[in-house]
């Protein structure tokens, strides 16, 4: 899913747990979370360790979006103390900021990235453990390979690979464990329809035939008055050889007096009913006038007529080809993660602090909508990740 990106590049999985998947179903339940972890999933634990990787990960990530700016890691909740002391390390100018206010900017800092972090590490066991169900596999022949193809579309030399993983704080191994993830997402959004068919095509042009086309428009020049005495005075006027600009500045009291009373590309339902329904009633190049309508009285000069246009099916199928294979991904995509969170969710507990919308039992804030939207951006910032390779989501 595309839909979505936010403030990190979310490039990265954790690269142990390509060992878990093994563990599959060791659990019945979400079960407890171990001391030294944020989260479990199906008894298999997602390190406190692992967890503070990424988020420096997603730290550098959001940091690399404004050169210059420090990064700073909100990886110790609830009290921040060393975030707190990050940022006035790194930031001299904050460097007397209260703790208070400090603390609040650390805890936003953390529930916009943690939840996205935690969205990231959940998924891409839950991705692994549905595949292993599924008896689908990803050799690491395949995975080389695809490293191989995306480092050659992303990086003219090893060197500029090696700068990337220094500036967002991932090593090989992660980006080998992030091309598999993305490998098995794949092959599950194979599982789901893919293929836009002739059929399909052209029921979206019969039903959206508008969007492939232009109605037809006039360009006019008008004079609107308030009253029926000050049209009569205006066309006159016109009659008599004066220009429309001199008149209409003189007369209207529409909008485009300052433009000579020109409207151009007029199309119905665009401007008052009547001025359009007797515009396109009109003949070209003849005043007619007064028309009354609920704005006044219009002096109207039709002065070109540009017919309806409307493309060919044939014209039309590629871009409608382009949305419709669009609309297909996306909703396979929903499917592998509406089918993992079935697997998964009710096996999946989160330590309190790093709780969010992966994690079995969880309520949003009533007070905040932070945290909430935190997760929501990160469920799609996962799925997004995992059709991704080595760059950064955008």
């Amino acid at each position: 899913m595309k839909s979505q990106r936010t403030i990190m590049a979310l490039g990265a999985f954790f690269v142990a747990l390509a060992l878990l998947v093994a563990g599959c179903g060791s659990s019945s339940g979400a079960g407890s979370v171990p001391d030294n972890s944020v989260a479990s999933v199906a008894g298999n634990p997602i390190s406190t360790k692992a967890f503070k990787h990424w988020m420096y990960v997603a730290a550098a990530g959001q940091a690399a979006q404004s050169p210059g700016q420090p990064v700073i890691v909100p990886e110790d909740p609830p009290n921040f103390s060393k975030c707190i002391a990050q940022v006035r390390a790194q930031i001299p100018s904050l460097k007397k900021t209260a703790d208070k206010t400090l603390k609040s900017d650390c805890n936003q800092l953390f529930t916009s990235l943690s939840g996205q972090v935690m969205d990231f590490l959940i998924k891409a066991y839950w991705y692994q453990a549905d595949a292993h169900r599924l008896g689908i596999k990803v050799t690491d022949a395949q995975v080389q390979k695809a490293l191989t193809t995306a480092k050659k579309a992303q990086f003219s030399t090893d060197a500029q690979f090696q700068q990337f993983l220094k500036q967002s704080g991932q090593t090989a191994q992660d980006i080998l464990f992030r091309v598999r993830v993305n490998q098995i997402f794949q092959k599950l959004s194979a599982r789901h329809p893919s293929k836009v068919t002739p059929a399909a095509i052209e029921n979206y042009y019969n039903t959206h035939k508008s969007q492939f086309g232009s109605p037809e428009s006039r360009n006019l020049q008008i004079v609107l008055t308030k009253t029926a005495a000050e049209a009569a005075k205006a066309k006159a006027a016109l009659q008599s050889g004066q220009s429309f600009k001199d008149v209409a500045k003189k007369y209207s009291i529409d909008p485009s007096k300052s433009t000579g009373g020109v409207l151009k590309g007029v199309t119905v339902g665009q401007q008052d009913s009547g001025l359009t329904k007797a515009a396109f009633a009109a003949p070209l190049n003849k005043l007619i006038g007064p028309v009354k309508t609920q704005f006044g009285y219009y002096l109207i000069d039709v002065t070109k007529i540009n017919p309806a246009t409307q493309r060919s099916l044939a014209q039309s199928t590629p871009a409608i080809k382009q949305t419709l294979q669009t609309q297909l991904t996306t909703q396979a995509q929903t499917a592998v993660d509406n089918h993992a969170k079935k697997d998964w969710l009710k096996r999946t507990a989160c330590s309190k602090l790093y709780a969010m919308a992966d994690c079995n039992g969880y309520k949003a804030p009533k007070t905040s909508s932070t945290a909430g939207a935190a997760g929501a951006a990160g469920a799609a910032g996962a799925a997004g990740a995992a059709g991704a390779t080595t760059t950064a989501a955008p």
